[in-house]
């Protein structure tokens, strides 16, 4: 069978493995352990093990279980919340500030725990029913949560960003500092929405108000004096240097990205003890719980990704795709963007790790060959990725904003979280005209990447 034949009835079975209902990790290893055995020498199976193991014997991807460790104890105290309460009480003055503080209290939350499904978890559970009881809409409540967990995997120490560096084999420090801009970008735009958006129900509440005399609660202004802001600082601010330390460790160059996550993992850790008591086996055994849960899920996925490429590779399906992409000739820009539209249709039915792991080996030479930043593509794709998350049919994050606030219909939480897609592609397209926003702090700190 010709190379393109063997490549066409790969993609037709994976698609037909994971539309069957079988977990991603085991779809993805199950096509090609039987791909291996019918085109590979027998003796191939022989080493499924072994190549499984020697692809995730990599110390970055030890960085991984760590890091939810560390977003597991973060996010199974009241630290969200707390979090969360802090920030509405400095920003209650600025016009949709409940709105803003639940934008500024996901990125923060997102850069301590790395995961976007526990920041929409964390946060969603404190802030959504805030907004609803200060009148806001549904869908406004649930998209602007949907859309803010989205940064747990552009704002640093993103998982997906992790694995990136993997699959393309470079530096972990500098994509995550060239994530940072990107994520302040998309706080930003959320943030201007969340006003605009505040303004125009507050117009409509105001005017129903005045003519039929139906008031509605987000007329009312909440007031804290400055005691009161201060006193929920405490317990903000522990959190807040465990952030600030951990980025000092990674970029001062005093400690591994394997080492950062220990190192942030245990502090989380003594934090939450102290803090707020947990301690106890019984207080711990959910956070462990969850942390090895999902870490053997991820772990898994990883694994048996490695093993689907490493098929690609030896079969010559990536390769040969890669060559075909490049034949054509297309454009740079051309060709960023029908990669990217690939992207996106695999984001209706992938979760980012499996798009990154899959399609890393096919995308990158050509990227490369066009003379692409690579570190720059990394967060663009990221950011695309993100969008998979908030739109539909897969959209983890809206069937976690679902679990959190079940009375708020499904076409509400979508309709509310189309106007952040829209953002996230204005996002890409500034990116595109003004690379620098990525690439300027990296080249910063750690010099001009010479490189591709």
């Amino acid at each position: 069978m010709s190379v393109l034949g063997i490549g066409i009835s790969y993609g037709v079975a994976t698609l037909f493995a994971m539309f069957s209902g079988m977990p991603i990790a085991f779809a993805l290893g199950a096509v090609a352990v039987v791909f291996m055995a019918i085109f590979m020498p027998t003796a191939s199976l022989d080493t499924v093990t072994q190549n499984v193991y020697e692809e995730m014997a990599s110390i970055t991807l030890l960085s991984i279980p760590l890091f939810i460790l560390k977003g597991a104890a973060i996010g199974k105290s009241r630290a969200g919340q707390d979090l969360y309460s802090a920030l509405h009480a400095w920003l209650h003055r600025v016009p949709g500030g409940l709105g803003v503080a639940n934008v500024f209290a996901c990125a923060l939350f997102a850069a301590m725990a790395g995961s976007s499904p526990a920041t929409c978890s964390a946060i969603g559970s404190a802030g959504i029913p805030e907004m609803r009881k200060r009148g806001y809409s549904g869908g406004f409540a649930a998209g602007i949560i949907a859309a803010g967990g989205t940064l747990g995997i552009l704002l640093p120490p993103s998982i997906t960003m992790i694995l990136f560096a993997v699959a393309a084999e470079k530096s972990l420090g500098r994509l995550f500092l060239a994530g940072i801009g990107p994520g302040l970008l998309l706080v930003t735009l959320f943030g201007f929405y969340a006003v605009f958006r505040f303004r125009k129900e507050y117009a409509v509440a105001k005017a129903l108000y005045e003519k039929s005399g139906t008031e509605s609660a987000i007329l009312q202004r909440d007031e804290f004096t400055m005691a009161e802001r201060f006193t929920m600082l405490p317990r903000v601010i522990p959190f807040v240097l465990l952030l600030t330390g951990v980025m000092v460790a990674l970029y001062g160059g005093y400690a591994t990205p394997s080492e950062t996550a220990g190192l942030g993992g245990l502090l989380a850790l003594v934090l939450i003890a102290v803090i707020y008591t947990v301690w106890r086996p019984s207080d711990l055994s959910p956070i462990l719980t969850s942390t090895i849960r999902e870490s053997t899920m991820l772990m898994m996925i990883i694994g048996m990704s490695l093993l689907y490429s490493y098929v690609m590779s030896y079969l010559h399906i990536s390769q040969s795709a890669a060559e075909s992409i490049v034949a054509m000739h297309l454009p740079r820009w051309e060709l960023l963007a029908a990669i990217l539209l690939m992207v996106v249709v695999l984001g209706f039915f992938l979760p980012p790790v499996s798009i990154i792991l899959m399609t890393a080996p096919i995308i990158l030479p050509p990227l490369r060959a066009a003379n692409f930043d690579i570190i720059w593509f990394g967060v663009v794709m990221t950011i695309v990725m993100e969008m998979g998350l908030i739109h539909p049919p897969v959209g983890l994050n809206i069937f976690v904003i679902r679990n959190v606030a079940p009375d708020i219909s499904l076409s509400e939480v979508i309709w509310g979280t189309l106007p952040f897609v829209l953002l996230m592609m204005l996002a890409v397209l500034l990116l595109c005209f003004f690379p620098g926003i990525s690439t300027w702090l990296p080249d910063l700190v750690m010099g001009p990447d010479g490189g591709r």
